[in-house]
């Protein structure tokens, strides 16, 4: 099976202060996504930033990003975030959904559960979760399914339960979080005997976890999740910043030297019976 290479850019956090590399203003956003779609990425989770760098939900932003994307990579399938890390109203999380025509988002992140991060927390109650999840299945969008634990995985099979979701079903693994999921074979491979049937994953790491989770993903999985918005680091050491470039190339290496094909956007949108641009 070809490796679905996703792209997480720019993420709500990183910043000019911390690295150079990280692309910003939709501009940025569409120019370093164009670089990485070259080299092989297929999928792009994308977040907005005011001009002043912060985090931002307004969908006129996300939509000038998408619009500029597809100007460039027509093909590639566009995720929009409704992260709770930052906001935690479902209507704010949400506005990306109601975006239509060009603007329309293939897929949207479905973060399944509450965890805390090293600094903060990403609150999603059950209730939340439920409401984004019928939204995007009255949109058309389908969810990836972002997940850093096992009950995480339980959570999916409620949904798929309460008819809120839809096969197939696409999951990013999201290893090496504090408090939740580690970037071990042992609970990597818990994690993978409890997907639904007819599941795509791929994997993902935070900070320096990110390098080995690839590494494996590029062997087991269906695909990877890379990009500065989990890693800023070229190495485990911290002595270079990376560009999405250089750590998509990587995993395109990787691939490359096991022989196997990387997934273009064509066909992860017929995988994931998504419409054909």
């Amino acid at each position: 099976m070809p490796l679905i290479i996703n792209l997480a850019p720019t993420g709500m956090l990183p910043s000019r202060q911390q690295t150079p590399h990280v692309p910003l203003s939709p501009s940025e956003i569409a120019a370093d996504v164009a670089r990485c779609v070259a080299l092989g990425v297929s999928i792009v989770h994308i977040h907005a930033r005011e001009e002043d760098g912060s985090a931002s939900d307004n969908p006129h932003i996300f939509a000038d990003i998408i619009h500029k994307i597809r100007e460039q990579s027509p093909d590639v399938v566009i995720t929009t975030t409704t992260s709770g890390r930052r906001v935690p109203d479902v209507a704010r999380r949400a506005a990306t959904l109601y975006l239509d025509g060009d603007a329309k988002p293939d897929m949207a992140s479905l973060t399944l559960g509450s965890m805390n991060f090293s600094s903060d927390a990403s609150v999603n109650s059950p209730d939340t979760i439920m409401q984004l999840a019928t939204i995007m299945g009255e949109k058309g969008i389908r969810p990836e399914l972002e997940i850093f634990d096992l009950g995480m995985i339980n959570f999916a099979k409620v949904l798929i339960a309460k008819g809120l979701i839809q096969a197939p079903y696409y999951f990013n693994i999201i290893l090496g979080n504090p408090s939740s999921a580690q970037a071990t074979l042992l609970h990597l491979g818990t994690m993978i005997s409890d997907l639904p049937a007819q599941s795509f994953w791929s994997l993902g790491g935070i900070g320096r976890f990110q390098t080995r989770a690839n590494a494996l993903g590029v062997v087991m999985g269906d695909g990877v999740r890379v990009g500065l918005e989990d890693n800023l680091w070229l190495d485990e050491q911290r002595t270079e910043l990376a560009t999405n470039a250089q750590l998509v190339q990587r995993v395109a290496a990787q691939a490359t030297a096991l022989g196997r094909p990387i997934a273009t956007s064509k066909e992860v949108r017929t995988m994931l019976a998504l419409r054909t641009i």
